[in-house]
Parts: C-alpha cells; sequence; structure tokens
C-alpha cells in the first residue's frame, strides 16, 4: 500500500543533552499528522492540522530546549486499510512517536489498535466516535477535541427542549455517522421526543436528493444531518433547493465546523444551531492565536479539530519534556496526571478513559445582516460547563476504569 507523505518539517536540529537523548529514541521526538489532505474533510483536517501542529512544536520553544522535534503527515484517505498501513509504516520503519489528529472514526478506530499494539502515542482531534474512551478505550490514546455524545448533547438537548421534538436522521454509512445517530437519539428519546426515520447515505457523495425527499416526506420537525464535510455541505444546499426549511422543517447540523459554514455562505447557513469546542473569536487569546494560523492559511480561520490538534501536541511535548523520554505508553500516562492547559482551550484535564475534558459551546450561525466581517459567523448560546460536556466516566464502559 503506497504511503503519500504531504510534508516533512525538522523544527528543531539543535542535538539533545546527553541525559535526555538515552531515554528519547533515536534523539528525535517524531509526530506524524495523519488525515484527510484532499477529500471531504481536508478544510476541517488536511494541511491546517500540519499548520497547527508545526506551531505547537514553535511555541513550545523545542529548539531552545535543546529538543529535535519532527512533524511528518500523510494522507489516509478516509480508509481503514490506508491508514493502519501508513501507521504501521511509520511506527516500525520512519520510527514516528506519536500519531495525530486522524478524521473518519473508522480510520481512528483501527489506528488505535495499532497503536496499542506497538505502545506508541496516539491523540485524536478530527475523530468523533465516543467509542474511543468507552469500550475502544486504550491506554495508548487520548480523545482531545469532541466527540459524539458531547454533539448529542449539545445540540440535539438544545433543539428537542425548544421545541424540536421529532426527528429524522439523514447519517453517514460508517462509524462516525453510526455513533453520532445512536449517541443524538439516545438524547431525543430520553428527553420524550419522537425519531419518525432514518436514513443512511454512502459516505462521501454528492447527491442527496433520494435521502432528503424520504426525510422531507416523514414531516419530522428536524432532520438531523449526521455528517460532516462536504457531505453536510452539499445536504444543507440541496435541502435549500428543495424548500425544506421554508416548508416548515428544520436542518440540525449535528457536526458543522466553521469551513462549512463559510462554504456555505451565511444566506443558506444562518439559524444553524451547532456545537463547538473552540471558535477563533472567543477572546483575545484565541483571536491572537487564529491570526498567526490564518496568516499561515491563506486567511482561513482555523477549525476546533485543527485547534486541538496545537493544543493536543503541545501537551504532548511538555509530557515528553517532564519524563524525559517519548515511550508512548508512559507519555499518554504522564498527560493524564498533568492538568491540561492552554490558550486556546483553558484549564482542563485528561480522564482515565483517555477523555480530554473541557467546556463546549452552543453556537447559532448569524443572519447575515448581524456578521460584523470576514469569518463572523457565530453567537454564543450557551456554554456547556467541563463537567457536562462529556459522557460521565462511569457510563463508557471503558476497561481502564476502575469500578
Amino acid at each position: 500500500m503506497p504511503t503519500l507523505v504531504i510534508a516533512f518539517v525538522t523544527v528543531a536540529t539543535l542535538a539533545l543533552a546527553a541525559p535526555a537523548r538515552a531515554q528519547i529514541s533515536d534523539g528525535v521526538v517524531k509526530i506524524g499528522v495523519l488525515n484527510d489532505q484532499s477529500g471531504p474533510y481536508a478544510d476541517i483536517t488536511g494541511p491546517g492540522s500540519v499548520t497547527a501542529a508545526r506551531m505547537a512544536v514553535e511555541d513550545f520553544g523545542a529548539a531552545k530546549k535543546n529538543l529535535k522535534v519532527e512533524v511528518i503527515a500523510a494522507d489516509h484517505q478516509n480508509k481503514p486499510d490506508v491508514g493502519s498501513s501508513i501507521a504501521r509504516q511509520w511506527f516500525d520503519a520512519e520510527k514516528v512517536d506519536v500519531i495525530v489528529d486522524v478524521p473518519t472514526s473508522s480510520v481512528a478506530l483501527a489506528i488505535n489498535q495499532v497503536t496499542r499494539d506497538k505502545g506508541k502515542a496516539f491523540l485524536v482531534s478530527g475523530a468523533a466516535a465516543s467509542d474511543l474512551t468507552g469500550k475502544a478505550c486504550s491506554p495508548n490514546t487520548i480523545h482531545w477535541t469532541y466527540d459524539t455524545w458531547a454533539l448529542a448533547h449539545g445540540t440535539g438537548s438544545a433543539i428537542v427542549k425548544t421545541g424540536g421534538d421529532t426527528w429524522f436522521f439523514l447519517t453517514a454509512d460508517y462509524a462516525f455517522g453510526h455513533a453520532l445517530e445512536r449517541d443524538t437519539e439516545q438524547v431525543v428519546l430520553k428527553a420524550g421526543g419522537k425519531v419518525l426515520g432514518k436514513v443512511r447515505h454512502p459516505f462521501p457523495t454528492s447527491d442527496f436528493s433520494s435521502f432528503l425527499l424520504q426525510a422531507q416526506a416523514s414531516k419530522a420537525k428536524i432532520i438531523g444531518l449526521a455528517n460532516a464535510g462536504a457531505d453536510t455541505i452539499n445536504a444543507i444546499k440541496q435541502a435549500s433547493e428543495f424548500g425544506i426549511v421554508r416548508g416548515g422543517q428544520n436542518l440540525a447540523g449535528l457536526l458543522v465546523f466553521i469551513s462549512d459554514v463559510h462554504a456555505l455562505g451565511l444566506e443558506k447557513a444562518q439559524g444553524l444551531i451547532l456545537t463547538e469546542a473552540f471558535y477563533w473569536d472567543q477572546n483575545d487569546a484565541t483571536r491572537s492565536w487564529a491570526k498567526k494560523f490564518a496568516e499561515r492559511q491563506r486567511n482561513a480561520m482555523p477549525t476546533m479539530v485543527q485547534a486541538g490538534v496545537y493544543s493536543a501536541v503541545l501537551h504532548y511535548l511538555k509530557a515528553v519534556e517532564q519524563l524525559k523520554s517519548d515511550d508512548g505508553t508512559k507519555v499518554i500516562a504522564k498527560m493524564k496526571e498533568m492538568p491540561t492547559d492552554d490558550s486556546l482551550f483553558g484549564k482542563g484535564t485528561v480522564r482515565a478513559d483517555g477523555r480530554k475534558i473541557h467546556p463546549m459551546y452552543l453556537y447559532e450561525v448569524k443572519k447575515p445582516s448581524e456578521s460584523k466581517g470576514p469569518w463572523d459567523y457565530y453567537k454564543l448560546r450557551a456554554t456547556i460547563p467541563a463537567d457536562q460536556a462529556f459522557r460521565p466516566l462511569n457510563e463508557g464502559e471503558c476497561p481502564l476504569v476502575k469500578k
């Protein structure tokens, strides 16, 4: 299976101090950013996640600390077999110490097992399946940015509370879509709502006409889009062409990124309710970092996944520095011991199940008349506190959690 290497960067080239060299494998901390570089999730993760990882290494001050760090990247094409093949090649032949990002839950779940088998480290930002901290949890994996449980309880719960009590799901037919549909359906039913139907579409797909007609015929108040990236964009655009919202039904984007809103434009995206872990315009610190990011990314503001890559890599390097080791299992354990603290996500923790804990935010997409300029897209509806944003530790069935 060929490996497409997108980028290779030596961030710091100074030799390690002698005591540290013995514990840093090959004298280099090697970070592999593995994601979708050219497909439906490229704007969400892609080259932007590589930029974010590089920024984390620079802001950590690797060169000044005599730590040699390399960042490489590859395209997994959203295929579990391709992703697993790259991961094994990286771990076995290219001496990668940690794999970062990995959108597409089916790919992430496959690499989760490879990483555990190899005793390396895995920092998930792009994938959403809550199973990564549930039955599939691993001592070698941390799930950083968001997950399907958080999305379902953020967006789904808010919509049911405001009267959206009948649902029809339009779901991407792979692990992520299934998990998001499952977690959101549980929220809807628990809140007293009803699910009138569901349909699963191929991933990726460009023609949603037959699926949208089924959703329209159901007369459900809410059409839940359990998909992401280009699929979400296409579904919303085509729903507009069918006049679904004008007909009285509403769309719930269960995983919507700022890059999606940018692609849609406020005219089509206005009124969407969505849950995010990060928004570039939250505060002075996020604005400052986002400006630096945008200068490197053709003026595109970062998604929460790209911000998550930055935050995860920064915390990883802090743990490596404290341990003076890049042993994957030991570094993940150290990351769980250390409180997280950075300018993008603030203070938080990493639980025993590998779930990174921080607040989540419920946003509504602004009307065109409310936006004050480029990328000014969201208004805050609610902050979901860190202790409520993610699934309770005792409900995930993670074997690492002591009962």
